[in-house]
């Protein structure tokens, strides 16, 4: 059948099995949201404040699901404000494909009116990016988009349609969507016998997993590899809920701000396992000195990332969930009893600390995990509040922290309680923030309240920006240049002027009722969560130094 080219947008979008788009509206891509009305009934449409905030909306909804999240946006700058957006999905793997449309082929490259190269520009951050010339091609471009943001290490897809093309007729024939395959051509048998054979060999293993487990659907086979071979776990930033954050092989979170008994015992194993890693710098503090006492098992579907950061013994490339799948059924049981108790005499002795008597970031997150019983979804923004929520809410399942870990995205978390919470209506979805970044995108507060996406945000707010204010106290002497927000903003009344709830809580008890008041309200919820300026995360790993020199309040004062 001949259809226009913004008809066969849609017509994809429904065969790809898409049932929700972030988006904003303009000249370019008016064609394509007249035929988006037409189907309002089969796709709903977020309309969001910012296009960054669709795009932000786009990743949470992928990561929350495992499905690809999907964003629109009209040429020029709408497109480039996809670009943070674009870049956060990218550098953490997580699928998105973004539908832009530009000026009409005859105007391109003249300079035009809101005309953008924006497959160009997106190129260096997304796996592949297209401008469709011809409707005939644009039907499979779109399939193929779809296919490669699931395929392998998955990530972003652009797609730039000129307004010419989405108005230009083709023929469309549906085609079912082609379900991509696990990557499982590179998996090397004798490398995993090989690792195997370590374990077997092994006193003191420890497994260190990160986002590729949750990408690969694999977290149950990892929970029955730690099993059987008895090794305590961490994880990075990415990782949390790949394996239950309150199991007793469970040490918390290495790097920069990890535990210290995961940065200890990763320092003192003799075995460590590494799936669906990348070896980030806030994991690995000083590489040479990184697990410098173990042999290293690397076990990641992007080959590129091999012994890149981290030099490896041994390593199997492919697809997490079948390489678990066979080392599982190549290893043995084994008993390390005395190696766990070794690292839980260091979680005893160093555990993670809050202060109770005022109203403290850690302690907020402790109190929204004790009302929420560790089952809600928390997306976050970047920073101190970020650290705290990967310590003190303890994730059982994956999926369920939504984070910006490469980018370091400030923004981030508003957008992707968005688009979580859209995906799932009846789960709570509570965005923790600080008050930098809940500045940054605050404007999305009015899309979650148009849209009637009853998110609650959480603002540790302290008045400054608060990780870097952390870096100039511990290593710039105390300069405060530009990172104090001592200004006339109310969070409450700002949050009741674009009609969501408004509530300060500048104690414990004010915190604890406010909360559960959000809780019960089933609207869009604003707690200003008011903390001390000087409260910092720890532990912390100074800049260059091994993980195991992690320091926290108690080594500062004895210090001096």
């Amino acid at each position: 059948m001949q259809l226009t080219g913004a008809q066969i947008v849609i017509e994809c979008m429904k065969e790809q099995g898409v049932d929700t788009i972030f988006g904003y509206p303009g000249g370019a891509i008016l064609n394509v949201y007249d035929e988006l009305f037409k189907h309002s009934d089969e796709i709903r449409h977020i309309l969001v404040s910012h296009e960054q905030g669709a795009s932000h909306a786009a990743d949470g909804y992928a990561r929350a699901t495992g499905k690809t999240g999907v964003c629109f946006a009209t040429s020029g700058p709408g497109s480039t404000n996809l670009v943070t957006g674009i870049a956060t999905a990218n550098i953490d793997s997580i699928p998105v494909v973004a539908i832009t449309c530009n000026v009409g082929t005859a105007l391109l490259g003249k300079d035009s009116f809101q005309e953008v190269a924006i497959s160009e520009v997106v190129k260096p951050i997304t796996k592949a990016s297209y401008i469709v010339m011809d409707v005939k091609e644009l039907a499979d471009t779109i399939r193929e988009a779809f296919r490669i943001a699931q395929s392998g290490r998955k990530g972003p897809v652009l797609i730039d349609i000129p307004k010419d093309v989405t108005a230009d007729k083709a023929e469309y024939e549906p085609k079912n969507p082609e379900k991509p395959q696990p990557v499982t051509d590179t998996i090397d048998n004798s490398a995993i016998e090989r690792a195997a054979k370590l374990i077997e060999g092994s006193k003191k293993p420890y497994v260190f997993c990160g986002g590729g487990v949750i990408s690969a659907d694999a977290s149950q086979e990892l929970r029955e590899l730690v099993k059987k071979i008895d090794a305590p776990v961490c994880d990075t930033l990415m990782g949390k809920g790949a394996f239950p954050g309150t199991d007793d092989h469970y040490t918390g979170m290495l790097g920069m701000h990890g535990t210290k008994a995961s940065n200890f015992g990763v320092s003192s194993c003799d075995l460590l396992l590494a799936v669906g890693v990348r070896f980030s710098d806030r994991v690995y503090g000083n590489a040479k000195n990184f697990a410098k006492n173990a042999k290293i098992v690397h076990i990641e579907i992007d080959k590129n990332e091999i012994d890149k950061n981290i030099k490896t013994d041994e390593h199997i490339v492919g697809d997490a969930k079948e390489i678990l799948k066979r080392l599982n059924a190549a290893v043995g049981t084994y008993d390390h009893t005395e190696w766990r108790n070794e690292l839980r005499e260091k979680m005893d002795r160093f555990p993670l600390r809050y202060r109770s008597d005022v109203l403290s970031g850690g302690g907020a997150i402790t109190e929204i995990y004790r009302q929420t019983k560790g089952d809600a979804v928390i997306t976050t923004e970047v920073g101190q509040h970020q650290m705290w929520a990967a310590q003190f809410y303890y994730y059982s399942e994956p999926r369920r922290f939504i984070t910006s870990g490469g980018l370091g995205t400030m923004g981030y978390g508003l957008g992707a309680a968005i688009g979580a919470k859209t995906a799932f209506p009846d789960k709570t979805v509570v965005n923790i923030a600080g008050d930098g970044g809940f500045r940054m995108n605050m404007n999305e507060i009015a899309t979650a309240v148009r849209n009637n996406v009853p998110v609650i945000e959480v603002i540790i707010d302290n008045r400054v920006l608060g990780m870097v204010r952390q870096w100039q106290t511990l290593f710039y002497e105390g300069r405060y240049s530009h990172t104090v927000l001592e200004d006339q903003v109310d969070y409450v009344k700002l949050a009741e002027a674009m009609g969501a709830v408004g509530i300060k809580a500048e104690t414990p008890e004010e915190f604890s009722r406010a909360f559960k008041t959000a809780l019960s309200l089933n609207k869009v919820a604003v707690i200003d969560c008011r903390i001390d300026k000087d409260e910092n995360v720890y532990p912390m790993v100074a800049p260059g130094n091994s993980i195991s020199q992690a320091f926290d309040e108690e080594d500062m004062k004895n210090n001096g």
